[in-house]
């Protein structure tokens, strides 16, 4: 069957006996480490904001400023073309896209509770360094700090709240880091609109506030337990029991222990975690979990307009205050739609989000295409009515990319990989997913500038692939037990000619 839509119930062995309760501990426990997104949400939504800021600019891009007061008003696809300013941006991407690797050595030998720490420590020094930069320099590295911060807390917390969540409710709490990576944005553009307003200085306020949810981290993270699946990998069975049964709300977790156990002693026979991702039995994992969606993720434009959202507003004519505020509007959209994903992915699965929402995304972008092809680039101020038209368009891309390759774009990856390649798979997953981010950061405004209203389209295209992608080669993994999601593979239409065909090698099998 094309696609692979099916859930077949004998591709999982005895999920059926794993028992839980959802307990205060439980709780504590994914709050504190899904704020590790509100660390990313911030940053998202706080660059593009101060980039637009004229005492920002001032200061440390005047050639930028200046273009920008001679068009104020005007319409203007390269008002803000600039490689230094996006690199402004873009920097952060590039550090955490390094950092990836060493968080993956920190995630697997010290534990995923270390790796949210650093993450934390990072962001804070960070802020810090954005707050009192005096050159571009200063501002530069403490964007790299923030880049390690954002390497590790992607890198760990995807993987923390799959590992830690019982399998029925795992995409809904896997979500919690898209929650907060949403609220972060939001917060963050509520911050750039009020800051805008206090001269010459708010642009600072704005930078150093991201070592607020740093803070909240980190002190969290030092009464936040180790996941069971990490504490069996180091060898610590006895803790990892006491973990699971606290997490679990009940004493009652003999056969989920016994898998946990398994899967590990599986997981010791593997040396080399990355070597290990290039056999043929983990092609799915690698191709899906750690390239493909990833990439897709970035490559819809969504994180695009998302941190470029106030500049991409003035671009189009509005001005500073109705930009923050549109961006503001937008964003918010992410926050509903996140929740909406929460309450129904484990309900509708995964695929059908994937699908249904890139085909509202596909129609938004080109509507937004055509219409700046028709009524925008003369130099004039674009009609009202067209501004409020463009800002729904983007309202609703927003609201659909938030409850499908937003959310799902972590929540998926972290979920398909066994436990011996998890957590180098997972920093491919981050790694992959900033080289696209930086990429695409340092080239939009240029794209917006040469491609114009093209860029839209552009991404309509891009999408129409990756619904494709999705239709044919990801099976649905709802409600499946994550140390069982191999399973699937073995019964995919597409993928059991692949798995179950043996070159030279053992197919280690999890029950």
């Amino acid at each position: 069957m094309a696609g692979g839509a099916f859930n077949d119930p004998n591709c999982t062995r005895r999920a059926h006996l794993y028992e839980y309760r959802i307990t205060p501990y439980f709780v504590f426990a994914c709050i504190v480490a899904a704020s590790g997104g509100s660390l990313f949400g911030y940053d998202l939504g706080i660059s593009g904001g101060v980039t637009s800021m004229d005492d920002f600019l001032e200061l440390f891009f005047p050639e930028v400023y200046k273009r920008k007061h001679e068009h104020l008003t005007e319409t203007d696809y390269c008002k803000y073309d600039n490689q230094i300013l996006t690199l402004f941006t873009s920097s952060m991407y590039l550090a955490a896209l390094v950092s990836t690797f060493g968080a993956s050595y920190v995630t697997k030998n010290r534990g995923r509770r270390s790796s949210i720490l650093v993450a934390a420590i990072s962001f804070f020094i960070g802020g810090i360094l954005n707050a009192l930069a005096k050159n571009v320099a200063t501002l530069i590295i403490g964007r790299i700090f923030l880049g390690f911060g954002v390497g590790f807390g992607n890198q760990v917390v995807p993987l923390y709240l799959s590992e830690v969540a019982p399998a029925k409710v795992r995409g809904a709490v896997n979500q919690l880091f898209q929650l907060t990576t949403c609220i972060g944005i939001l917060v963050a553009n509520l911050v750039n609109y009020g800051t805008a307003k206090l001269h010459p200085w708010g642009w600072r306020l704005s930078l150093g506030l991201a070592v607020v949810p740093a803070i909240f981290m980190f002190v969290g993270g030092l009464f936040l337990p180790e996941t069971p699946n990490s504490l069996v990998e180091l060898g610590r069975l006895e803790e990892a029991r006491r973990v699971l049964e606290k997490v679990r709300g009940t004493v009652n977790v003999d056969v989920e222990f016994a898998d946990l156990v398994e899967a590990s002693n599986a997981a010791q026979t593997i040396k080399n975690p990355f070597k290990n991702l290039l056999k043929r039995r983990n092609r799915p994992q690698l191709v899906i979990g750690a390239l493909g969606i990833p990439a897709c993720q970035q490559l819809s434009g969504n994180n695009t307009i998302l941190f470029y959202a106030p500049v991409l507003f003035q671009s189009l004519g509005f001005s500073i205050n109705a930009s923050l505020y549109s961006s503001t509007i937008t964003n918010a959209a992410l926050i509903v739609a996140t929740l909406i994903s929460m309450a129904l992915v484990d309900k509708f699965g995964r695929r059908a989000f994937f699908l249904e929402a890139s085909v509202e995304m596909i129609c938004c972008m080109i509507a937004a295409g055509v219409t700046l092809a028709l009524k925008f680039g003369t130099g004039e101020p674009i009609p009202k009515g067209i501004s409020i038209f463009l800002v729904i368009v983007i309202f609703i891309f927003v609201l659909a990319y938030g409850r499908s390759w937003g959310p799902l774009g972590w929540l998926v990856p972290s979920e398909l990989f066994p436990l011996e390649t998890r957590s180098a798979g997972q920093s491919i997953v981050v790694c992959v997913n900033m080289i696209f981010t930086f990429l695409i950061a340092q080239c939009f405004l240029v794209a917006l500038c040469h491609l114009r209203y093209g860029i839209f389209l552009l991404f309509a295209g891009l999408i129409f692939l990756m619904g494709c992608f999705v239709f044919f080669l990801l099976p649905e993994t709802k409600q499946v037990p994550i140390e069982e999601i191999h399973l699937l593979f073995e019964n995919h239409w597409f993928w059991k000619r692949i798995v179950n065909t043996s070159d030279g090698e053992k197919n280690v099998q999890i029950v």
